[in-house]
């Protein structure tokens, strides 16, 4: 039995679908020469489908699934795109179908063993699997002062203890594959306004249960001192370095 869906995003899809930044087109264009063959992506946890949209760009079929409705119900349509609301351990898919399984910051929220298994159920012989993560942003000196302040004086006690998995880059995650060698290293990169960023800051799901406790938005709380190290400029780019895994079947 799968262990219980851990929903920290459903209570505010809506702003999570519009605050979350984009991945990179190369990540994809990288993806897509991995598998022997572009007909079905799998993109498990999906959320709101923006892994899903781009791989779709790049195979044939791509189906996005995720156990939130409410994720679903925000994620972007696509000709050849296909959303269930499902579980990424009970996925309604046929042995050997998927050319290529993708995970994009949700695989510390899985029951691994159980993915896993359906992982090598669902994968086609020579299909591949990606999983990656993003962790801490990057903007400027002072705005990542500020940064830190809020993800660790104010909401530190407040993350999910998956949130560690993140942090270090899926180092203590079992990823029982071949691991594909030559992996390029790849980079999300956003030019944001003050206002995106903070509503990115707002997502976290550390930040809405601290809501939830203290009946205090942190982000309104703090957005002063982010205003002062952001400085004058109208934007500012916002970088995070991605951590990617792929492997084939062992």
């Amino acid at each position: 039995m799968t262990r219980t869906f851990k929903d920290h995003f459903s209570g505010h899809a809506a702003t999570y679908a519009r605050a979350r930044p984009t991945y990179p087109d190369a990540l994809f264009d990288w993806l897509a020469g991995v598998p022997a063959r572009r007909g079905l992506a799998w993109d498990a946890g999906c959320g709101n489908g923006q892994a899903t949209v781009a791989l779709a760009r790049v195979f044939e079929r791509v189906l996005g699934t995720d156990p939130s409705a409410e994720q679903i119900a925000q994620a972007a349509p696509a000709g050849n795109v296909e959303y269930r609301v499902e579980p990424a351990e009970a996925p309604t898919l046929a042995d050997g179908s998927v050319d290529l399984v993708t995970v994009a910051q949700a695989l510390h929220w899985f029951d691994l063993p159980a993915f896993y298994a359906q992982v090598r159920r669902v994968l086609a012989d020579d299909g591949a699997i990606a999983v990656w993560s993003y962790g801490l942003s990057q903007v400027s000196r002072d705005v990542d002062a500020a940064f830190m302040r809020l993800y660790d004086q104010w909401l530190g006690n407040y993350w999910p203890p998956e949130r560690r998995h993140i942090e270090n880059g899926y180092a203590e995650l079992e990823f029982p594959f071949a691991r594909v060698d030559g992996v390029p290293a790849f980079e999300m990169a956003v030019t944001w306004t003050l206002g995106q960023y903070l509503a990115y800051l707002g997502t976290w799901s550390a930040t809405q249960r601290y809501k939830a406790a203290t009946g205090v938005d942190p982000i309104e709380r703090i957005a002063p001192e982010f205003a002062a190290a952001w400085g004058e400029a109208d934007t500012r780019v916002v970088r995070w370095p991605l951590v990617l895994r792929v492997g084939r079947q062992a």
